[in-house]
């Protein structure tokens, strides 16, 4: 069978369930919930999910040899099953990079493999700039950094020119005299104290991120827009990030890259990814001269997609 027939379930591990799951209350507010599965003896992986405000999913552990590894997920704060549920106080990038290392001093791991993509990306980069003797190596999927300019292409006008139909309810929800800033004004409505614009609100944002997240798009990401208990968690925790600039100074990323110079690195990126733009994997390997970037000319932004999912297994498997 050639790669081009190859279905997402033929490239990936078999579905497992978790043999532990777990609960570490991270502060006086906020309690995160974690999992374990695969191997307890195996490679451990600690595998950072996007968003912010995504949670884990069960097909993560699917990137993984369940033979081969200790498979860590984690819900981080206000999202999945963490508690409270949507909670923006106290919740901020660098609270959860402290969730991170405290949840590998709880399960008594030295040092652990980590896997994220998108946000999940951005929080592995800046989680190893911090604790940079914990990273065994890092596995990174489409590339974010949480600069003005990507918020500004994906959020305002950039992405619009190319998903002009799947924007306009997203802006359009909006009235015209707030239109010149739109994640301020989803942010206005994602905190207001009325349940029924934040709902609706969270419901068009998300509409639109999972309308993009594909090269060909997903009715079944779409449905993800009408799970308005997903939905407000995410576009209330992404909205709320972004308004603070992710509490980091613009390219903090990159100002700290180098600590992180030791740390093997992979960048897998879709070549027509809207979400996340691949001059931002660019200029990160450029930044990480060892790393090794894999520009994938059939895919968008999503880990669900065929060639992207088999770039990321193939990875894994190398690291067994």
């Amino acid at each position: 069978m050639s790669f081009g027939e190859q279905t997402l379930e033929e490239v990936l591990y078999p579905e497992i369930e978790a043999h532990t799951t777990g609960r570490l209350e991270v502060s006086d507010l906020h309690t995160i919930a974690w999992e374990r599965a695969g191997n307890p003896d195996g490679i451990p992986v600690i595998v950072i999910h996007g968003g912010p405000g995504g949670g884990s999913q069960p097909s993560y552990r699917q990137y993984f040899d369940p033979s081969a590894y200790d498979i860590i997920q984690f819900d981080q704060r206000g999202c999945g099953s963490s508690t409270p549920y949507a909670e923006l106080e106290d919740n901020n990038t660098m609270a959860s990079v402290g969730d991170i290392e405290s949840l590998r001093r709880h399960l008594g791991i030295e040092t652990w493999h980590v896997f994220g993509g998108s946000w999940g990306s951005t929080l592995s980069l800046i989680y190893a700039q911090n604790h940079p003797s914990r990273a065994r190596s890092l596995i990174l999927r489409g590339i974010f950094m949480c600069r003005k300019s990507e918020l500004q292409w994906f959020y305002q006008d950039g992405a619009s020119n190319i998903f002009p139909d799947a924007f306009e309810p997203y802006r359009d929800h909006i009235p015209e005299s707030e239109r010149g800033d739109l994640v301020s004004a989803y942010h206005r409505r994602l905190t207001s104290k009325d349940g029924g614009i934040r709902r609706a609100a969270a419901q068009q944002w998300t509409r639109w991120e999972m309308a993009t997240s594909k090269l060909f798009p997903d009715p079944e990401y779409l449905e993800m827009a009408e799970d308005l208990d997903f939905a407000v968690a995410f576009a209330r925790i992404e909205c709320h990030y972004f308004i603070n600039a992710i509490f980091v100074e613009e390219d903090h990323i990159l100002n700290n890259v180098d600590k992180i110079q030791h740390i093997p690195t992979t960048i897998i990126q879709g070549r027509y990814d809207v979400v996340c733009p691949v001059r931002s994997a660019w200029e990160l390997a450029k930044a990480l001269p060892d790393s090794n970037l894999v520009i994938v000319a059939d895919s968008g932004h999503s880990m669900g997609e065929v060639s992207i999912a088999r770039e990321l297994v193939k990875v894994t498997d190398s690291l067994r």
